[in-house]
Order: C-alpha cells, then sequence, then structure tokens
C-alpha cells in the first residue's frame, strides 16, 4: 500500500518498552532479538529506505555513555543486514538539537571504521519557528558543520509549532540551493495529530481529516524545486569520515572498543556451564537488590563482576555483559559463590541469597567449546564468534528455569515483539519530494 503510493519507510529498531535507555543504557541479547526482528519483518520491502538504531537516545552531557551502546547497535543491525544477504539498508541515528553534544555526537557515529558508523544522520531540529531566515534560524551554522560530512544527512524531525498555524517557510529554505548541496530533504513532525499538537491530520475511527497545518505544508512543497543528481551519475565528494572526538568532562564516552555483540549461544554456554545460579521467577525488584550487594566493589572486590562489566566511559565490557538480566545475576551469584568457597569450604549457604539461588551440575557441550575458551574464566576475554540466532530468538537463557525479566539493575531485559500497527511501529514515512532525488547510501 505505501510502495503503491510512492512512500518510502525509515523505521525505528526500537520500540517504547525495547530500547536503549539513557539512564541506564546496555545492548543486549533481547534487543538484538528486537532489532533484528524488525529487520526480518521490513528488509524484504523495496521501499524500506533505512533503519533508525535510536532516537535522541543522549540529550544533554550526563547521559553521553548511552551513545557507545547505540553504535554498538547500529555495527551488529548492519552486520546482521550482511550476514543475511539482504539488500543494501542504510542503518543510521536521529539527534536532538542539543547544543552542548551535537559536535562530539556527529564525529563520534561517524568516526572509525565503516562497519562501526552510521549510513545517514537525523536531524531532530526545531530552530525555525514561525518567520526567520535561513541565518537566524541557525539553519546555515548546521548546514557548514555538515558540508564536509561523509554519510547523508537530513532532518528526521523538523516543523516548530509555535506559532500556531505553522507557516513551513523552513521547507522553503530546506530544498533551496542554499540545502539541498548537504541535505537530504526532511520528514514534518508528525501526521496524525496527538495532545502535543504537531498533526498534519486529525483520526476519528477510519476518517482523516486535513488540518490548516496541512494545507500548508501542502502549499509549500509544491513550491520547491529542488535539484539533485542522478544516481548512476553520482560520485561522493566526502568520503573522510570525522575524528573521533577525545573524552573528556563533556564527552566521557570512549570511541574504542565498543560494546560487545549479544550472542545468545555465548550466554547459554555460559549459564549451563555454571554452579551457583538464579532460580526461576525470580523479580524484577529481587534481580536490581542482589546486583547491588553482589556487585559491589567496596564489600566484594573490583573483578567480581568483570565477567558482566558494561562501562562506556572505560571502555571496560566483559563477555557477558550483554546477557539478559537474569543471566548477569547467574554469573554474579556464581562468581560470589566460589570466592566464598574459595575462603571457607564448608560454607554451605553461599549459594542461596535468600533463597534466590540454587546449585546445579555444570555442563559444557562440545558446541560451547570454542566460545567458553575465548570469554575465559574471568570473563574477560574477545569473543570473535558471531551470533548464529536470527531476529527470533532471544530473552534469558534460563539458568535455573529462570524467565525473562523486564528490567533490572544490569539494564532493561525486554521481550522482543513486534506490532504491525503503523504507530505502534515507530514508522516514519515521507513522500518521495521529500528528499528530491533520494538518500544516497554512500
Amino acid at each position: 500500500m505505501l510502495a503503491n503510493a510512492g512512500i518510502y519507510v525509515i523505521a525505528d529498531l526500537s520500540a517504547p518498552n525495547a530500547s536503549i535507555n539513557r539512564i541506564d543504557p546496555a545492548w543486549n541479547t533481547d534487543l538484538y532479538s528486537r532489532y533484528t526482528s524488525v529487520v526480518d519483518v521490513l528488509a524484504p520491502f523495496t521501499n524500506t529506505l533505512g533503519f533508525f538504531a535510536g532516537n535522541e537516545v543522549s540529550n544533554n552531557v550526563s547521559n553521553v555513555n548511552a551513545i557507545p551502546f547505540v553504535k554498538a547497535a547500529v555495527r551488529d543491525t548492519k552486520a546482521y543486514i550482511a550476514a543475511k544477504n539482504y539488500r543494501t539498508i542504510g542503518v543510521g541515528y536521529a539527534a536532538d538539537d542539543d547544543a552542548t553534544i551535537r559536535a562530539p555526537l556527529e564525529d563520534y557515529l561517524n568516526c572509525g571504521p565503516a562497519e562501526d558508523a552510521i549510513d545517514f544522520f537525523g536531524y531532530n531540529i526545531y530552530s525555525w519557528c514561525g518567520e526567520s531566515t535561513f541565518q537566524a534560524s541557525g539553519y546555515a551554522d548546521r548546514t557548514e558543520e555538515f558540508s564536509n560530512y561523509s554519510v547523508p544527512a537530513f532532518f528526521a524531525e523538523y516543523g516548530c509549532n509555535v506559532p500556531e498555524p505553522r507557516l513551513f517557510d523552513e521547507t522553503l529554505a530546506l530544498y533551496s540551493s542554499n540545502m539541498t548541496g548537504v541535505w537530504s530533504g526532511g520528514i514534518v513532525y508528525e501526521y496524525f495529530q496527538e495532545t502535543n499538537g504537531f498533526g498534519l491530520v486529525s483520526l476519528s475511527g477510519n476518517s482523516v481529516s486535513a488540518l490548516p497545518d496541512f494545507t500548508a505544508l501542502s502549499s509549500q512543497i509544491a513550491k520547491v524545486t529542488p535539484t539533485g543528481v542522478n544516481m548512476a551519475s553520482y560520485t561522493p565528494t566526502n568520503t573522510v569520515a570525522r575524528a573521533c572526538p577525545a573524552t573528556s568532562a563533556a564527552w566521557d564516552a570512549v570511541a574504542s572498543p565498543l560494546p560487545v555483540t549479544p550472542n545468545e549461544q555465548l550466554c547459554s554456554c555460559m549459564v549451563q556451564n555454571l554452579t551457583c545460579v538464579a532460580k526461576s521467577g525470580i523479580s524484577d525488584s529481587a534481580i536490581g537488590t542482589l546486583f547491588a550487594g553482589i556487585c559491589n566493589p567496596l564489600l566484594n572486590g573490583p573483578n567480581i563482576c568483570a565477567g558482566i562489566a558494561a562501562n562506556s566511559t572505560t571502555g571496560s565490557y566483559g563477555s557477558y555483559g550483554m546477557c539478559a538480566a537474569v543471566d548477569q545475576l547467574s554469573w554474579a551469584m556464581n562468581s560470589y559463590f566460589f570466592e566464598q568457597q574459595a575462603q571457607n569450604s564448608a560454607n554451605t549457604d553461599a549459594c542461596d541469597f535468600g533463597g534466590n539461588a540454587t546449585t546445579q551440575t555444570p555442563s559444557l557441550p562440545t558446541s560451547c567449546s570454542a566460545l567458553a575458551s575465548q570469554a575465559g574464566q574471568a570473563g574477560t576475554g574477545v569473543v570473535t564468534s558471531a551470533p548464529t540466532g536470527t531476529g527470533s530468538s532471544g530473552g534469558s537463557s534460563g539458568g535455573g528455569g529462570a524467565s525473562t525479566t523486564t528490567s533490572s539493575a544490569a539494564g532493561a531485559a525486554i521481550v522482543p515483539s513486534f506490532d504491525f500497527g503503523l504507530l505502534k511501529l515507530g514508522i516514519y514515512v515521507s513522500v518521495a519530494v521529500m528528499v528530491g532525488s533520494g538518500i544516497v547510501l554512500m
């Protein structure tokens, strides 16, 4: 239906209950399953233009440590698309217009190996409000900033709604010669009217009614005459990626290494090879409390939870830091158990944790040997084996029969879901005129 109407789709890989949380960021097996499931559903459609690995995940200096997890998601989603032999589909990010972090953020997502970097940059910008100009709105400055960016950039959201009704004069600027050499168009926020008052149309049952903003935008789009280049004759001129930003008080995310690739098989092998594991049905609150106690370095030393570390400010990532929360808890319980056993072999309560843990006979199947060897006994090795699962896998490995939880101190562990409803999908749609000749992926 959308393809027949000439509408292309850029889809969010995340969902409201399955995304990288800026407050407690993680990139884990559950999120990997969610993201790859979206890819599996939408990749076959020829009008799928790209995927957003995140949208305004970091929005100020205090939470830039979440961006390495976004970049890891970009890396792994791109690798998954290639491994599945899908056609080339870009994976990018949509950023807000925060002056304190926008420059290092742009650089960070673009720097380093191409296989780790974004394929496009989406900018959510609302600086042109009412009657403004190319210079006064800041559009001139942003255009200059992106003039040498090595991947396509576009406005992922635009359309300030103060004052109302919107004039959409910025649309004329966006498709003018001042900007078309740098920007690949933009997406107006948003189609359906909600309480925030940004809608172009109202929806009542199955009836759609155009609002004044729709008429204003239509009028402005009818005036634009963007010039582009034929894809067959296109030769990129900006081919050099940005340098990675140095860490500082304003940017505390290290560029390398990135968080490890989620690997459900590795997590399953790890849990099977433990002696002390979390019990089935353990609650979210219990997981949080237990993590706080076991992984407290002042109480139990700095290394007891090294195997599940995920620290983007130091670049410290344990082999199992991408596992589901309950699997990480099992690793922590097992580490504590053996530490206590080493101090007192007669300590029979070391694997109890208030009745939340149990012992099992560890086993290491032959198929797990290489993975376990790479991770090492401390769980701090580099695992080079790629995930073998598809987007349909995910969830807890089930040590002790434990079920997947929805949140924890180790980061959200979210059961993947997919909804075909457009509103729940978080789809961004744009008509062909949005980008003139289209976004060219380099």
